[in-house]
């Protein structure tokens, strides 16, 4: 079953080769990006595949020497070597070839909108919220992405009731998509005399970009509003109409920006968040009625759901989805996210492979 599978992508692989010399494909741009980005996907899969198919060559080679009459002991010994190595060798590679095989999310390769709301906890909330914003933009700019920042609330204490900024480059949604859910953090207030320690809570929503042709939104469906900006300060606040408030009527999903002086860059971001909200809306109902009941180890990526505790007393991290615990908070709220990520990845990709085994246990 599995060689099939391969044998086919190695087809497509072949024939997308052969389609890009084509002229009348590489005169369409749009066309031939597309056949690119797949070429990427697939290469990986092509090579393991051919890694894979040259041991199992290694060892039918091995084994016939073996079977060969009068065969030198020092020979002999070599070809059980060789044998036993691609045999090793061979297993690496279809356990590999199993993880590349998973279905891929659409949305890996796509640019997020990260929005963060405080929770319970008032002030301490929203000082934790820019605490998040923060660690968030210093991962972007470890990994080399580009962040920019769509709309914020802001608190006189420097904190942030609500923020919403994007992370452009490639794989961004793949590396923040299990950030959606509720950040718990308990740690001592400055503005508490006694030295208590308050718990506090801070919601993150993680969204794919949405591009225009994606999701089709109706002009008369919205209703767009305009208002002078307000917050915590700035030379700007409070002086002309430039904040936009869009209303998608069909849904009731309502989008503000107010950070730009011009009101047609806020409306330009406002429709940003709006067509995102709106896609990862559909994208939820859909997986809702494929997946029925069933949650994946790490979690449901809700926001009603806790996904990490940061304890600052004690210097810890802890994600509870996967029961892993970093002793290095000041390190991952310096924007050091890869431990932490790259185990959720390795946990989600062990969940998948458990599901396709039991389904292809079913099958057969």
């Amino acid at each position: 079953m599995i060689d099939e599978k391969l044998k086919a992508v190695e087809r497509r692989f072949e024939d997308i080769n052969t389609a890009l010399c084509d002229p009348d494909i590489m005169g369409d741009m749009d066309g031939y990006k597309k056949l690119m980005r797949e070429l990427k996907h697939l290469t990986p899969v092509v090579e393991k595949f051919r890694e894979y198919k040259a041991a199992l060559k290694n060892i039918e080679g091995a084994e016939e020497l073996l079977n060969a009459h009068g065969l030198e002991k020092d020979m002999k010994e070599l070809a059980l070597e060789e044998l036993e190595l691609s045999k090793v060798q061979s297993g690496q590679n279809l356990e590999e070839l199993k993880v590349l095989l998973l279905p891929r999310d659409p949305n890996d390769d796509k640019n997020v909108i990260i929005e963060i709301r405080g929770g319970a906890g008032g002030e301490e909330s929203a000082l934790f919220a820019y605490v998040l914003y923060r660690m968030y933009s210093m991962y972007a700019e470890v990994k080399g992405w580009r962040t920019e920042l769509l709309y914020s609330n802001d608190t006189e204490l420097g904190g942030f009731k609500e923020v919403s900024f994007m992370v452009e480059g490639e794989g961004a949604y793949s590396r923040f998509k299990f950030e959606s859910g509720v950040h718990r953090v308990q740690r001592v207030p400055e503005t508490e005399s006694q030295g208590r320690i308050h718990t506090s809570t801070v919601t993150v929503a993680v969204l794919p970009e949405a591009e225009e042709v994606e999701i089709d939104i109706n002009p008369a469906d919205l209703q767009i509003d305009t208002f002078r900006s307000s917050g915590a300060g700035g030379q700007h606040i409070n002086k002309t109409e430039s904040a936009i408030r869009i209303t998608h009527l069909p849904t009731g999903t309502v989008v503000e920006c107010q950070d730009e002086r011009s009101q047609h860059k806020n409306k330009d971001k406002a429709m940003k968040i709006l067509r995102s909200r709106i896609l990862e809306a559909e994208r939820e109902k859909q997986s809702e009625q494929i997946a029925g009941a069933r949650k994946s180890q790490v979690g449901t990526g809700d926001r009603s759901e806790r996904i990490r505790t940061y304890n600052y007393p004690q210097g810890r991290v802890s994600d509870h989805r996967i029961g892993l615990t970093l002793y290095k908070i000041e390190a991952v709220l310096n924007g050091d996210l890869d431990e932490v990520v790259d185990a959720l990845i390795t946990a989600d990709t062990a969940e998948k492979l458990s599901s396709a085994d039991e389904e292809s246990a079913v099958r057969n």
